[in-house]
């Protein structure tokens, strides 16, 4: 960026001007590999699958006479209280299991990186992340009671959804039925950190290009999908269907089958700034689907069934995703590390400290267990408030699909971190 460019955008920025606000994690998804799939000709959708009916279950309840603080920026201004002991609630060896698996890939995260909670130091978890090497066959449930305690924060009420890794058709290179660009970071797009010019602005990011001698909002959807970085070499793969790249974008990460049956894996790389908008909140408030219809499956029906609507729809959405490949272990969490399906869960870190185990309690069962805060996401934004994750292949899109579900949150912290926040004396 010229001289000229980094002073118009340091003016504007002390100016107050902002577009969206970045979240500090980026979204991303990760899975297991998915099973081989029948061909399909390519252009055409993958086949619709119906969303899976749940197993209704009674969530335990939270912690009475708490409530959540309007406006708490931490979980610790939001208030916490000791939850019921580990060996009390009913976690599944399978579900402690995966749980320990996730919680051993988060470990060198935890015991390195600063908790923005408020409630943990990463000295806290040195201990269990040492005595979880030797934990053997048969010995998850147990390591949890032994070196956890549960903390509610807040209220406790939670609400979770899910995502997974999707996998769509693709191609390297452009070619016939392969017409949706799926494009890398472009080189333009600017991300600043507000705190640097503001200690009110602390914490805050925005992204945007310069344009002359001005920082403006980087492209939306409408103008990338328009061709505004077209020719510029940023295609990584091109896709056979745009309402599928649409809520890969959404998911984050996936797969893309290519023509001669291999697999190239794409994980989030970017994000242009713009404000992510919910499009099935935003068809059900227009009375374009019903409440029962709001699944991700059905919503691609009505977009599909709908193609020049649903197109102008989705634009309401000006959040656009950027992706690289992937070449690794897996896709990869907001820790930088793998994340596990049926057992990695997305939380806001201002309200739960990413690698931290979770119990959730809610009216279905299979979101209910034990889960490992591995990720982050633009919408999930809150106290207690979570996205499940599912992996890959039929069964994880159709759960994750139609997820909704509602319950209680509690926080495994370690031992002893209940009594040091109750005595003051708050993490560093």
């Amino acid at each position: 960026m010229n001289k000229g460019g980094m002073a118009a955008l340091a003016a504007l920025l002390l100016a107050g001007c902002s577009n969206a606000i970045v979240p500090r994690g980026a979204e991303s998804a990760a899975s297991r590999p998915a099973p081989e799939r029948p061909a399909i000709t390519p252009g055409t959708p993958s086949r619709p699958l119906p969303v899976r009916q749940p197993t209704a279950s009674v969530p335990l309840p939270p912690i009475t006479g708490v409530g959540t603080v309007d406006g708490a920026a931490t979980a610790l201004a939001a208030g916490v209280v000791a939850g019921p002991p580990v060996a009390t609630l009913p976690i599944t060896d399978d579900a402690a299991e995966r749980a320990l698996a996730a919680f051993r890939i988060s470990c060198p995260s935890v015991t390195r990186k600063a908790d923005p909670t408020g409630l943990t130091r990463p000295a806290d978890w040195q201990a269990a992340c040492d005595a979880a090497r030797g934990v053997g066959a048969g010995g998850a449930r147990a390591f949890f009671a032994r070196w956890f305690e549960t903390a509610q924060v807040g209220d406790g009420k939670a609400f979770a959804t899910g995502y997974y890794e999707p996998e769509i058709h693709g191609s390297r290179d452009r070619r016939s039925g392969y017409e949706t660009p799926i494009y890398g970071v472009p080189g333009d797009l600017v991300e600043a950190d507000l705190g640097l010019f503001s200690t009110d602005l602390k914490g805050k990011r925005i992204r945007g290009r310069v344009d002359g001698k001005g920082f403006v909002p980087y492209y939306d959807r409408t103008a990338i999908e328009e061709g505004a970085l077209a020719g510029r070499g940023l295609e990584i793969a091109w896709a056979a269907d745009p309402v599928e790249m649409f809520f890969l974008q959404v998911q984050g990460s996936g797969r893309l089958r290519l023509p001669d049956g291999g697999v190239m894996r794409i994980g989030y790389a970017g994000q242009n700034g713009r404000d992510y908008t919910g499009i099935g909140k935003l068809m059900r408030d227009r009375g374009l689907v019903q409440p029962g219809q709001a699944s991700m499956q059905g919503l691609m029906a009505w977009l599909r069934a709908n193609p020049e609507q649903g197109r102008a729809i989705m634009r309401e959405n000006k959040s656009f995703v950027f992706f690289r490949e992937l070449t690794g272990p897996g896709p990869l969490g907001a820790l930088g590390l793998p994340v596990t399906g049926q057992a990695s869960v997305a939380a806001d870190v201002r309200f739960v400290p990413l690698g931290a185990p979770v119990f959730l309690s809610m009216d279905r069962t299979d979101a209910s267990g034990l889960w490992v805060a591995q990720d982050t996401g633009g919408a999930i934004k809150g106290t207690n408030r979570f996205d499940t994750f599912w992996g890959a292949g039929d069964e994880a899109r159709a759960i994750a699909g139609g997820m909704s579900a509602r319950g209680t949150a509690f926080l495994l912290l370690p031992i002893g971190t209940v009594q040091r926040i109750a005595g003051g004396r708050a993490a560093p």
